[in-house]
């Protein structure tokens, strides 16, 4: 049997993401959770190596994804305005004003693919429909990532408690960036960034049932 391209790439996310599940279970070592910026760097550079139609407006969108996803955790660790009062631990690795910034690459990494999984899902919706739901999902994932990012020390909320008011900054951030994606990109495909975003929930659902 002969695998296409992006078969091969799905099947070595799967790998990376099933060896991340068994090492932080384990555990294999206890410093095994720090390597999640490098896993969180291999996937996104994995996804973008198969968007199909790389033009300028394609790097605007994932470098406003970026910019505007640190900034407003910069402004979110530094007043608890907007995700409510939270810090960050050292998983992350670097930080830049108190903020890793390896979470820019993460709602980078995230917006996308959420993006392209609507795409997908509802292709004759116009951008102004998508980015709503797109936004939902994004949502939706992070109530996943939340217990498992309290439980290994990715950040870190008083009393261990997320606040309501952490999805609605989510949603609120993530609404104007995937109404842009949806805007610029409503026409994109990309299997991989499918593939990567369901890994994810299967991956922190695996990690806070287990």
């Amino acid at each position: 049997m002969k695998w296409s391209k992006p078969s091969l790439a799905i099947l070595y996310l799967a790998i990376i993401y099933l060896v991340g599940i068994v090492g932080i279970l384990l555990p294999i070592h206890p410093e095994f959770i720090r390597l999640t910026p490098l896993n969180l760097l291999v996937s996104l550079l994995t996804v973008l190596l198969f968007h199909p139609a790389w033009q300028p407006q394609s790097v605007l969108v994932l470098v406003v994804f970026f910019v505007l996803g640190f900034f407003a955790e910069v402004f979110g660790v530094h007043t608890g305005l907007l995700f409510g009062e939270y810090y960050y631990e050292d998983v992350l690795g670097w930080k830049l004003w108190d903020t890793p910034i390896m979470i820019g690459v993460n709602w980078m990494l995230l917006g996308y693919c959420c993006g392209v999984t609507i795409n997908h899902l509802l292709p004759r919706w116009a951008w102004w429909q998508k980015g709503p739901v797109a936004a939902a999902l994004m949502v939706f994932l992070d109530s996943f990532i939340e217990p498992v990012a309290i439980a290994y020390n990715f950040w870190e909320w008083p009393g261990g408690v997320v606040p309501l008011q952490n999805y609605l900054g989510w949603y609120l951030v993530s609404l104007p960036l995937l109404l842009l994606f949806a805007y610029l990109q409503g026409q994109i495909r990309n299997k991989v960034a499918i593939a990567l975003l369901l890994m994810q929930f299967v991956f922190f659902a695996l990690l806070r049932w287990f």
